[in-house]
Formats: structure tokens, sequence, C-alpha cells
């Protein structure tokens, strides 16, 4: 019954009773009405001071890999709970190593960690459980579900504790000679380790034009102010950068769907390239037309060699879903802007078509250093200037 129908038949009951003296109808209704207003006050306060905590070993791993969890719920007021029940949206993909742990949801590929506890005042109790990582993905976590009463049963409180909190598979890490790259210069002809390079993005002074100087790099300001043709000088760097372009289209046309395991090939070819340039010293980059998990827009992580570069370009690859808003030739030449003058070009796509070949001849005065891989089954055209990698993607 609701609190609405409780008190109108317990306040019959009382008056009942008085009209007939009956001290047990009198008894009976009275101490149904304590019941009721002690149930209601419990249900109202059985939640508070009730606090539900993950404590994560790791949140991002490779697929394959294990870690632990333990949660901890935590009842902080002197009011016990007699009785908590606690259902914690999981997904499959990072679930326990045990999957019969997960009850069933509603929702696809998603169970629930469900437990049931007692609490006395200020006590804490904990589970652990050790977890799998076993699909590549950015995973939410929760919110939990609470449920409670009071001791007699009467009545429940439901309520959602805890923030979403995201668990991140990174993409599997393919071997090298699964690749089959060159091993000396997988994205073409380049220099030494350490050579100097000049980054037009730091001017630092100007000096007078010598024959053989780049007609970009006159200064006109300058050159209208002495007389005399000035160029910029600009701030000589070490760094090398490479910037990977990953198209996630899989078919033609959006409309013809996605090929999964191609997808996940793709982006674990372009998390190996990745990881590789990482470990030659390369700035890297990142730009692709798909989007990113809970967005919607391509997502640009410009280059960086920050300690954490690594782990934002792999977190950002996890996340990676196969839906655009447009053309990779397209999302290719708006793109290139923003990229800096002189970084390497890196097109990573699983299809090659001739708008792709027409979007890298248009960018060839522009890009000194382009290479392509190439996922497709057919060979790809020969483009003067461009580095061709054909690795064609195997179905298992």
């Amino acid at each position: 019954m609701t609190d609405q129908r409780w008190l109108p038949l317990l306040g019959l009951a009382f008056i009942l009773g008085v009209w007939i003296r009956s001290p047990i109808l009198i008894t009976f209704s009275v101490s149904l009405f304590l019941a009721v207003m002690v149930s209601q006050w419990w249900r109202k306060h059985s939640l508070d001071g009730v606090v539900y905590r993950r404590r994560w070993h790791y949140r991002r791993l490779f697929p394959g890999e294990t870690t632990s969890v333990r949660l901890e719920i935590e009842n902080q007021k002197l009011l016990p709970v007699p009785w908590l029940r606690t259902v914690d949206a999981w997904s499959e993909a990072v679930g326990p190593t045990d999957p019969r742990l997960l009850a069933p949801s509603h929702l696809d590929g998603v169970g629930s960690l469900t437990h049931i506890f007692s609490l006395r005042w200020y006590e804490r109790m904990q589970r652990e459980y050790a977890l799998v990582f076993r699909k590549r993905g950015v995973y939410p976590v929760g919110p939990v579900l609470l449920e409670s009463g009071d001791l007699f049963g009467i009545y429940e409180k439901h309520e959602e504790s805890g923030p979403v909190e995201y668990l991140t598979v990174f993409p599997p890490m393919l071997s090298l000679p699964e690749l089959d790259l060159p091993a000396e210069t997988p994205f073409g002809d380049r220099g030494a380790r350490r050579r100097i390079y000049e980054d037009p993005n730091r001017p630092i002074g100007i000096r007078e034009y010598q024959p053989g100087d780049d007609f970009r790099r006159i200064h006109w300001p300058a050159t209208a102010r002495t007389g005399e043709i000035q160029v910029k000088v600009y701030q000589p760097v070490t760094s090398r950068v490479v910037v990977i372009c990953m198209n996630v289209s899989t078919f033609p046309h959006y409309w013809e769907g996605v090929y999964p395991d191609l997808l996940e090939h793709l982006i674990g070819v372009a998390a190996t390239v990745i990881s590789q340039s990482v470990d030659a010293g390369y700035a890297v980059g990142l730009v692709s037309n798909g989007h990113l998990a809970h967005s919607d827009q391509p997502f640009r992580i410009p280059p960086g060699r920050s300690p954490n570069q690594l782990a934002r370009l792999l977190e950002a690859l996890a996340g990676v879903t196969p839906f655009t808003i447009t053309s990779f030739e397209r999302y290719l030449l708006n793109s290139a802007p923003s990229i800096p003058f002189g970084a390497t070009m890196l097109i990573v796509t699983a299809l090659f078509s001739a708008e792709l070949a027409e979007a890298l001849l248009r960018l060839m005065p522009f890009r000194l250093h382009m290479a392509v891989i190439s996922l497709a089954k057919d060979l790809p055209p020969v483009i003067p200037g461009v580095k061709m990698i054909h690795l064609p993607f195997q179905d298992r």
C-alpha cells in the first residue's frame, strides 16, 4: 500500500475500536500506525551516509590483461541499514574473470554486479574481484543503484550514487613481422636521428636574402622598411614530427555499414605505428575522421613529446567509433593546414580510392613527406613522392 492509503485505514480502525470499545483493535491500530511512522522515517534516512566506492588497481590496459577492483560500502551514520542491495551496471568486455558473477540485464553486452549487505552503524564492508579486459573500447561503469528500506520491509528507497567511471582497453599491438614495415625507413627517406631542422612556427630574427632562399621566407614588412630583401630566420630544432591520419571507413559508402574485423585491424596497425614512432623519437600526432566514444565530432591530437603523449594517443584509439560525418579525403584536406609544416603525414587506410589519390596529389606541393599504409586487397597506385606500404588485410 502507498502512504496515502495506510493512514485512512488505520484511522477507521482506531475509530471503530473506540466505538465498540475494543482494546485489541485500538492497540492494533495504534501499534501499526507507530510502525508505519517509524518505517517511513527509517526509509527516508536509510541511504543517508551510505557511500559506495570502487578502488581500481589499473583503469587502462591492453586486451587480455587482468587487474583487480575493490568495492567498498560504508554506512557513515548511527542508524543501521538492515538490508542494502547494490546493482552496478558493468560491461562484459571489462567484467570479472568469472562471467557468471554478472547478472543479465536488458542491455546487450552489459551485466549487473549485484550485492546484498547488512550494515551496522559506522560499518564498512569490502568485496574484491579480478577483472579481465577483453575488447578494445572505453566502457562506463556506474552509477550504482542503491536499494534499501526500513527494518520491517514495508517501504523501499532507490537512489543512484557515485559518478560514472571509465575503463579503457587499448588497441592490441601488432608485431613488426605482421606489419612488414621496412626496418630502416618506415616513413620514407629521412636524415640522421639528430639532424637539425628549422621550425617555421618559431621565428627568431631576420637576415639579408641569399640565393636559394625560399620565396615564402621573405619578411615583407622588413623588406619595405630597409629597401633590401629580408628573410626570416627560424629556431633550429632537433625533433621530428609525424602525424598519423587514420581513415576509419571500411566500405566506400557509409550506408554500406562497418566491417568490424577490418576496423579493429586498422586501429591495431595505427596503434603499433604510433608506438614505433614514439620509440624512434618522433613527436607524434593523430587525426581521424572517426568519432571518439561519447562524442559526435572527429578529433585532432596535435603532435607532442610529453611523457603522456603515447597514453593519450592510445586512449583516443581505444575510443574510436566507426561513425563519420564527412569523407576522409575532404577531412584530410581540411585538416592539412593544422598539421605542422615539414611533418611527415602517414595515412593509414583500409581503402584506397581515386578520391584519396587526388587528395594526395593536391597536398604534394605543400607536404614534403607523405606515406600511405593501405590495407586494401588491391595494390595502391604509384604516386611520385609518396611512400606506399601495402599490407592487405587477411580475413581470419
